[in-house]
């Protein structure tokens, strides 16, 4: 069993909260959760920095001087990667690359990512977040918890909060629905609306790791 601290809107512990067992227990494969932090980063990079070629450059084309007699070397036009102004050769061109995970990989990767924050004491849940009317209670709900780095995990229900998180330099928020194994990594201290173990996303999740189990089981017999 898993118990983090929850705390109210106002920074006061109030007790302990147990997490699901299939969610924030899972023993980590560091494999599939490096993969999927390096498909989230790689999406991040839009890859659309470009240099131009001498066929792209605005330039002359016409050819400088004469081919022989000068006793200079062998010139063609302007757009040469030798001269100021000229193409560029092997600079950086656009590059795509998409890099998938199947839904499957992606909430197992989540499942491993909030186990090792489990396991490192970077959750808390907090009761009351859909309650926030001003910044300045969410600021001071992050001096009380004592995190540097703290990203808001939100339900459905905390909607109208998030107008007034998103004001916050020390934090980001995120929803339950939208976020991914790479936020969980890099988000600091998780701190989870007690609402989203009310939601269908969390059930989904523990379905999907129940099923990997007895595949497992299946295979072993």
């Amino acid at each position: 069993m898993v118990k983090v601290p929850i705390y109210t809107i106002k920074g006061i512990k109030t007790g302990e909260f147990t997490l699901p067992k299939d969610l924030f227990e899972v023993e980590p494969n560091l494999n599939l959760l490096a993969q999927a932090i390096h498909v989230y980063e790689e999406r991040n990079h839009i890859g659309l920095r470009n240099t131009k070629t001498r066929s792209e450059v605005n330039r002359t084309t016409k050819k400088i001087y004469k081919q022989k007699g000068t006793g200079g070397a062998r010139h063609g036009s302007r757009r040469a990667n030798l001269y100021v102004g000229g193409g560029i050769i092997f600079g950086p061109r656009p590059i795509r690359r998409i890099l998938n995970l199947s839904q499957a990989l992606k909430n197992k990767a989540k499942a491993y990512a909030f186990s090792l924050k489990a396991s490192g004491k970077e959750i808390i849940v907090s009761d009351g977040i859909s309650k926030l009317s001003k910044t300045k209670e969410a600021s001071e709900f992050i001096k009380k918890i004592g995190g540097q780095r703290v990203t808001f995990v939100l339900s459905e229900k905390a909607r109208p909060a998030n107008k007034f998180l998103r004001n916050l330099r020390a934090a980001r928020s995120v929803f339950y629905k939208d976020i991914n194994a790479y936020d969980i990594f890099v988000g600091g201290t998780l701190v989870m609306d007690t609402d989203i173990f009310q939601d269908k996303g969390i059930e989904k999740v523990t379905k999907i790791n129940k099923t990997v189990k007895t595949q497992k089981k299946e295979v072993k017999k």
